[in-house]
């Protein structure tokens, strides 16, 4: 199983540590999306800037 993930609000102003979290994922712009594996790795990633994300299955 897969994840899509989309960021839907901007990385402007936010900690650091959530800008290299949606780096990490492979987000770079608003409206940007990718698909990650579904595993525990991916799931804490999101979990950190859920409020910054839109997460559906793949």
């Amino acid at each position: 199983m897969a994840l899509k993930i989309k960021l839907v609000k901007s990385l402007v102003g936010r900690k650091d540590s959530h800008i290299a979290t949606a780096q990490s994922l492979g987000l770079r712009k608003i409206g940007s999306e990718v698909i990650q594996p579904d595993n525990d790795a991916t799931r804490g990633k999101i979990a950190k800037i859920s409020y910054l994300v839109e997460v559906t299955q793949a």
